[in-house]
């Protein structure tokens, strides 16, 4: 339940009044599903401050919430946030983005148990919610899709996939994070990758049937890319990467993508034609596509032992920053994939926003790291504490606004303008 609410700073109240410039009427500030609107990882706008100290990045408010691992998805008015109440409902929250006040809350039976190391810090709700401005959708651990009317939190339609499709209860829960694109949704479910319509959620197609496993669903979230001159979903099943046709679900190409367990968890990321990513226990690789008279290939172009595990890349000019199995930061050239650098440890898991040439690093720790991505070395600029709870979510951006989601709870920090460069 919640329990509290920090007094927001006259200062910061002050900023985020007077920042709806920043959010331009197009959405472009709006960080509306895993990993921001083109799910790369990336934030568009003026260069971020070089420092996390409390004059510049300031703490606005911090509401406590029952446990999450899904980050949330912010608009240019509210912040949307999930969580497990009781180990028995999961509830969708919609927050003030300015005041943190709670406008809503919606809730169903929905809650399981994980197996083996997932359950070491608990079972609690995993993947990122989607908006689109008017409508909320949440991927319940249970292998269901809920669609929430984004101002009243009233429930609009529900799929549950186990039911309608007749498949297991994954394992590991529905973790793969919806993706939204124009009309329609993309998600990995029902041991499958499927295509709804968002406004009714009647599957249009499905395909990729029992890729899942012995396990169940794929963990990694899906994408979309024009490669090789296809505009196409760019999917990571638990044991290939494949790309798919998003108007009938056909296959245009895969290859096999070594994993131990099926735990293919990070979400691929492109250059150019090709595409990077890599696996727990194993290496990372780059895979190059290709076209020839509407065939479509795929070839290993070049591989690195560097290990990733749950922790997606960022891509920034040519070379990708990459959190590894071994708590280390790496960079490899995407060209050569030459490794540039490695870094000492830092938390098991992180999370990476990037935005020019500066990415922002929450680990699981709850430690906020600056860095700047110089493919020379490892270069931190500042590390600042930002949460004494563990914060497995992934770090959200948008304007000037950070916001965090802990384990227990969710907090908007502001950069305030004229801070330090």
């Amino acid at each position: 339940m919640l329990t509290s609410i920090l007094k927001i700073s006259p200062v910061v109240l002050l900023a985020l009044a007077s920042q709806s410039s920043l959010f331009g009427q197009d959405g472009s500030s709006d960080w509306n599903q895993w990993r921001g609107p083109n799910r790369d990882g990336k934030v568009q706008g003026p260069q971020w401050p070089g420092s996390l100290d409390e004059e510049t990045l300031q703490q606005a408010w911090r509401v406590e919430l029952p446990p999450s691992y899904s980050g949330p998805v912010v608009s240019d008015s509210t912040v949307f946030v999930t969580g497990t109440e009781d180990s028995k409902y999961e509830v969708a929250y919609a927050l003030d983005r300015k005041s943190g006040e709670v406008l809503w809350e919606a809730r169903w039976e929905g809650a399981m148990t994980v197996p083996f190391f997932a359950a070491a810090n608990g079972s609690w709700i995993r993947a990122t919610p989607a908006f689109d401005g008017e409508s909320l959708f949440v991927a319940g651990i249970r292998d269901v899709l809920v669609s929430l009317n984004a101002k009243t939190g009233k429930e609009q339609w529900r799929v549950d996939f186990v039911e309608q499709l007749k498949t297991p209860l994954p394992s590991f829960g529905f973790a793969s994070s919806p993706l939204l694109d124009g009309n329609y949704l993309y998600v990995q479910a029902g041991a499958s990758f499927i295509k709804l319509n968002k406004s009714n959620g009647e599957i249009v197609w499905r395909t990729l049937v029992d890729a899942g496993g012995m396990f169940g669903s794929a963990f990694s979230s899906p994408s979309v890319a024009t490669i090789a001159g296809k505009r196409q979903l760019l999917v990571q099943t638990r044991q290939k990467l494949v790309g798919v046709d998003p108007e009938n679900g056909d296959v245009l190409w895969e290859h096999e993508v070594p994993s131990f367990r099926g735990m293919n968890i990070q979400t691929p990321v492109t250059f150019g034609d090709s595409v990077f990513t890599s696996s727990y226990k194993n290496k990372s690789w780059l895979y190059e596509v290709t076209q020839e008279d509407g065939k479509f290939s795929c070839t290993e172009k070049w591989e690195n032992n560097a290990a990733g595990y749950m922790s997606s890349p960022v891509v920034i000019d040519g070379h990708v920053y990459m959190h590894l199995q071994n708590q280390r930061f790496a960079c490899i050239d995407l060209k050569t994939g030459e490794r540039k650098w490695t870094s000492k440890p830092y938390g098991k898991y992180c999370s990476l926003i990037a935005q020019q040439d500066r990415i922002l690093a929450l680990d699981e720790r709850g430690s906020l790291l600056l860095l700047k991505a110089n493919p020379e070395e490892f270069e931190l600029l500042e590390e600042r504490k930002v949460s004494e709870d563990e914060a497995w979510a992934h770090i959200a951006v948008s304007g000037e606004d950070v916001i965090i989601r802990e384990l227990n709870a969710v907090s908007l920090f502001h950069w305030i303008p004229g801070g330090e460069e």
